[in-house]
This record gives structure tokens, sequence and C-alpha cells, in this order.
């Protein structure tokens, strides 16, 4: 990863705030209780966005090439299709 900084804060740092602030929108979400297959499918979207910023940036997948940056993203990608074809077909 990359050790230049961005108004004085490294790229993991400004990842992590993403992901507190990604958390919050959740949260906000959940709390004034939305509903539907879109704010289903955008929370979907939220988590599998996370869960590739944390295998790039906190797992150090992010300056791999090739092969071993598959798995992660394949493990995000078949579960939440899943999910949302469910979803959609439930509809």
């Amino acid at each position: 990863m990359s050790k230049k900084t961005f108004l004085g804060m490294r790229p993991c740092t400004w990842v992590f705030v993403l992901l507190v602030t990604l958390t919050f929108v959740t949260f906000y979400i959940g709390e004034q209780q939305m509903g539907g297959l879109t704010i289903a499918l955008f929370v979907l979207g939220i988590a599998m966005i996370k869960g590739h910023l944390v295998g790039a940036y906190f797992m150090g997948l992010g300056g791999l090439r090739g092969l071993w940056r598959w798995p992660v993203s394949v493990w995000l990608i078949i579960p939440g299709s899943l999910i949302t074809t469910a979803f959609i077909l439930a509809r």
C-alpha cells in the first residue's frame, strides 16, 4: 500500500473513515426503519463495498496481482448475487 498522504492522512486511514461512515449510514437506515427492495439492495451493496475495502486495505490484498486477489472478491460476489436474486424473486 502507498505511504503517500492526502491532507495528512494515509490511504488506509481514509478507508477506515469511509468504513465508519458507511457503517453509520446503514445504522441510520435501520434506525429510520426504512424498508423495501431498493433499500435492502442498497444496504447489501454497502456491505459488499465494505468487504472489498477490508480485503484490499486491511487484509493486504490491494497490492497483490493475479489469483491471490480473487478469493475475497468471489466470496463477496457469489453470496451477494444469490441474496440479490432471492430478494428480487421474493418481490
